[in-house]
């Protein structure tokens, strides 16, 4: 039996526009990735963001909607557009027009997961690749897009969180203005996908936790924020990266200790991140 692509989490009562979606944090493998391809599974997991959805698990007792992918990273990426196919995996496709994320394996069909590792023996057909897409790809984002039309209807905006972590190493150079290494970095591509003052309400929830908070670098956002982040429009789309070290064995992606008072820190930030979802009563009580 094929799984769902997505599992969505709602409140017993809509009461914010916002909605957390963590496209990055499946663990379905298909048998035939683990049994056909070049990789073993904790290896494949190495692109996985692992626990994300688990970290972020509280989002409806706040009445907000959590929103989590069910099939992993490795094998589509839903934060790449649906044509970001790579020629050297999937046979019929042209290689003109190429970006550098194809380039470098990490299409919406990935060829490769973290450290350039390969996933497969060979390429695979368009059909096969197309069918992944309509599985998997296609029914995440028209559901996706459907709860942002619905809290848009609802309260006059959408706010989108799209929740990553990323590996400490990706850090390894960057500074915040205090000479700090950033524990999350808030990605807005720089202005263009959520209007300053949710970005910057956005970043005080988690400061006000302790966390050491940058902007867009190393991370602005991709397809994600780029597609759904329509400010004129009142449709605001956030990407949240937060450092994997703080609350998992990188090596083993087994959670630390302190996982469950790690959880507690951003529970608390997503508290205060759905109250600027509620600034408007809902349209159907006005």
């Amino acid at each position: 039996m094929i799984p769902a692509p997505y599992l969505l989490q709602r409140p017993e009562q809509r009461t914010s526009s916002v909605v957390f979606a963590s496209p990055h944090s499946g663990r379905a493998y298909p048998k035939e990735m683990l049994a056909h391809g070049l990789l073993d599974a904790l290896q494949l997991r190495s692109s996985e963001d692992a626990h994300v959805d688990r970290i972020f698990s509280r989002v409806p007792e706040f009445g907000a909607v959590l929103m989590s992918a069910t099939y992993p990273r490795a094998w589509v990426d839903l934060n790449r557009r649906s044509d970001e196919l790579d020629p050297a995996l999937i046979e019929g496709v042209p290689r003109v027009g190429m970006n550098p994320r194809i380039a470098s394996g990490l299409g919406v069909i990935p060829r490769v997961v973290s450290g350039g590792r390969a996933i497969y023996r060979g390429k695979m057909s368009r059909a096969a690749a197309q069918d992944r897409l309509d599985q998997v790809w296609t029914p995440y984002h028209r559901l996706l897009q459907s709860v942002l039309e619905e809290s848009h209807a609802l309260f006059g905006q959408a706010i989108l969180i799209d929740c990553h972590s990323m590996p400490r190493e990706a850090l390894s150079t960057v500074r915040t203005g205090q000479k700090k290494r950033p524990e999350i970095i808030i990605g807005d591509r720089y202005g263009a996908s959520a209007r300053p003052d949710i970005v910057k309400a956005v970043e005080s929830a988690f400061r006000a936790q302790g966390f050491v908070v940058s902007r867009n670098v190393p991370f602005a956002g991709a397809y994600v924020t780029q597609h759904y982040g329509r400010p004129s429009r009142q449709f605001h789309a956030i990407q949240v990266e937060i450092d994997r070290s703080l609350y998992m064995n990188e090596a083993t992606l087994e959670p630390r200790r302190d996982f469950a008072a790690f959880r507690d820190r951003i529970t608390a930030a997503v508290r205060i991140i759905t109250e600027i979802g509620t600034e408007r009563l809902p349209l159907a009580a006005e």
